[in-house]
């Protein structure tokens, strides 16, 4: 009898599925004990979401929390983390330098197998990220991303068991060094037929010397056919999850799995009633946070419009924040285009993201006159230029013109790590200086952080560190930042609270409406915080969409040129500039900085000149 491995899931892909990767690391480290004196020796902890997350939203710093993950395990068990090849660990790709630096760093700090992935799979964006991960001594697992396409909707050569092959033996040709391989479907869409044939084939080209691990989901209900299939066709080592994390958007159950083996002639080395016991001590450890219910759910629409477990659930609950969930199935139903026009990416980080951002463009904003799509501008626009590397298949032609002319970019078929080298503002020298400037310690692991978190990373450095996340119900104490201002959640929303010098006023920011508050003798006043009075009369600029005004640059009184930006609106993590569209006089400014807005609502009123 063949014992088939398997990776647990439950602490680093559960997280991001389910709960958007919000969680807290203390709350879950009993499980993760129960888990090891279970005998379960291979887990996922970190990466992908679960770097930024804790920075974002956990108040947490992910490399002392990596050092307190292997505290937990011990020195023996195999720690694996996710990186987004020249993406590493956050949605922007980086320069060679910092690509090198995160493998030093996550060695350092106790990882042992980094499982590296391109959602083009471009092999080129592979190379530097598998040379720094081999070179610093961690395991490579090099990854070949997949998914279903839609039904009705097939290319020829695209995203089949050819195709994976042909990626393969690129990875093969290059010389990029690695321990295993991996098959990676984020989407739970890839047909049995499909995972068998790849992974047999696969088998038959590097040999019995290399374990061959699989990964999927069970969104659209496939996962363990997948997984038998998997098996069947070779494959060492699955993934698989944890109640009350496993399912739907999740891996399959450990225990399901260990079901679904029994009289065959396969079967996982586990204790059944060790492994439930862990269930019940992990389901006990996440009890309090809010599990949203489309996680646990299977989606037939998943097959047509491949939104991946880790982002569908992600991108759900920001719908819930920004008050724009009912747009959900617009959204979806328009994956089906943007995936096709778009080159036939694998629906995975960041190139999912990618996808649901244009797709919820072109559900909640419409066309122009002419027919063409609002180009996002920082992800698909970019993507169908080539700036993230080839796709597997050209972009639609006329999706690339827009892309040019709407971003004023030209195509390219540069690799993104030469482009990147070439960015001033991009590596260790520049990340440096960012941290000088901003009066922060010069570290390699602050340098990281900048550079894999941007701006909320030196937000987090300087000490504001927000709370977002999820509970059932809300904490008992708010958090304070250094600017005096305490944070809270209230059903999953955060509720600002800032209290003047003198102890008798404050402002509380709630759902980005704003209100001042004076405590007199016996009573406190509260009025809404508004800018400036003004007529409020003159042409009206609506919201072209639901999201969280970030950044309002002109004030009232200011004159604007046609095309200046008047203010910086966020939704589904992607930025949208409202600017004027001819040359005007602001009147007045009718919302405040991280106020959240619906498509339509006013936003401003100008003159035009």
């Amino acid at each position: 009898m063949k014992k088939i491995k398997f990776m647990d899931c439950s602490f680093r892909d559960g997280f991001q599925s389910c709960l958007g990767a919000r969680v807290k690391t203390e709350d879950f480290l009993p499980a993760l004990d129960a888990a090891v004196k279970a005998g379960i020796s291979h887990i996922e902890i970190g990466g992908g979401a679960r770097f930024q997350s804790l920075y974002f939203y956990c108040q947490e710093d992910a490399f002392e929390m990596m050092d307190k993950w292997r505290e937990t395990v011990g020195p023996d068990v195999n720690l694996q983390t996710l990186s987004r090849g020249v993406n590493v660990v956050g949605l922007s790709s980086q320069s060679s330098d910092i690509i090198d630096l995160h493998a030093k760093l996550f060695k350092k700090h106790g990882i042992t197998t980094i499982r590296n992935f391109d959602a083009l799979n471009d092999v080129r964006n592979l190379e530097v990220s598998g040379k720094a991960i081999a070179k610093h001594g961690l395991k490579h697992q090099v990854t070949v991303t997949m998914m279903g396409l839609a039904p009705g909707l097939t290319e020829a050569y695209a995203h089949t068991p050819k195709f994976y092959i042909d990626r393969l033996q690129e990875i093969l040709d290059s010389g990029i060094p690695f321990d295993s391989v991996a098959f990676k479907d984020a989407s739970g869409t890839s047909t049995p037929v499909t995972v068998y044939e790849t992974i047999k084939a696969a088998r038959a080209l590097i040999g019995a010397d290399k374990e061959i691990q699989f990964h999927t989901h069970d969104t659209a209900g496939m996962a363990v056919a997948c997984n038998m299939a998997a098996i069947e066709a070779g494959a060492d080592v699955i993934d698989l999850a944890m109640a009350p994390l496993s399912g739907g958007t999740c891996e399959a159950d450990i225990l399901v799995m260990y079901q679904r083996l029994r009289g065959t002639e396969y079967t996982l080395d586990i204790d059944p009633e060790k492994i439930m016991n862990v269930e019940k001590i992990f389901k006990n450890c996440l009890d309090k946070y809010f599990m949203p219910p489309e996680s646990m759910q299977t989606s037939p629409e998943i097959i047509f419009s491949p939104m991946p477990g880790g982002a569908l659930t992600a991108n759900t609950q920001m719908m819930r924040d920004n008050n724009c969930f009912d747009k959900y199935d617009a959204a979806i139903a328009e994956m089906r285009e943007v995936v096709a026009k778009g080159g036939f990416g694998t629906s995975v980080t960041p190139v999912s993201q990618f996808y649901f951002q244009q797709a919820f463009r072109n559900a909640v904003m419409g066309k122009n006159a002419d027919g063409s799509w609002k180009i996002d501008p920082n992800g698909y626009g970019k993507m169908v230029l080539g700036y993230f590397g080839k796709t597997p298949v050209a972009p639609d032609p006329e999706v690339v013109k827009w892309a040019s002319e709407q971003l004023g970019m030209e195509p390219t078929d540069k690799a993104v790590v030469e482009i990147n080298d070439a960015n001033p503002n991009l590596g260790i020298a520049y990340n440096t200086k960012l941290l000088q400037d901003n009066g922060l310690e010069v570290t390699e692991e602050n340098i990281f952080i900048a550079a894999a978190c941007g701006a909320k990373g030196i937000d987090y450095l300087k000490g504001n560190k927000p709370m977002g996340i999820r509970y059932k119900e809300e904490p008992k104490a708010a958090s304070a930042s250094k600017d005096g201002a305490y944070t809270a959640n209230v059903d999953g929303k955060n509720v600002v609270v800032k209290v003047n010098a003198a102890g008798d006023a404050y402002t509380a920011t709630v759902n980005g409406k704003t209100f001042n508050v004076k405590v007199s003798e016996g009573a406190a006043s509260a009025s809404a915080a508004a800018p400036a009075a003004s007529s409020g009369e003159g042409k009206e600029i609506k919201s072209p969409l639901p999201g969280t005004i970030t950044k309002i640059i002109a004030s009232e009184g200011a004159e604007v040129a046609a095309g200046e930006v008047i203010m910086i609106i966020e939704a589904m993590k992607m930025e949208t500039e409202i600017k004027a569209e001819t040359d005007c006089v602001i009147n007045s400014i009718a919302v405040n900085q991280g106020a959240v807005v619906a498509a339509g609502d006013v936003i401003a009123t100008v003159e035009e000149k």
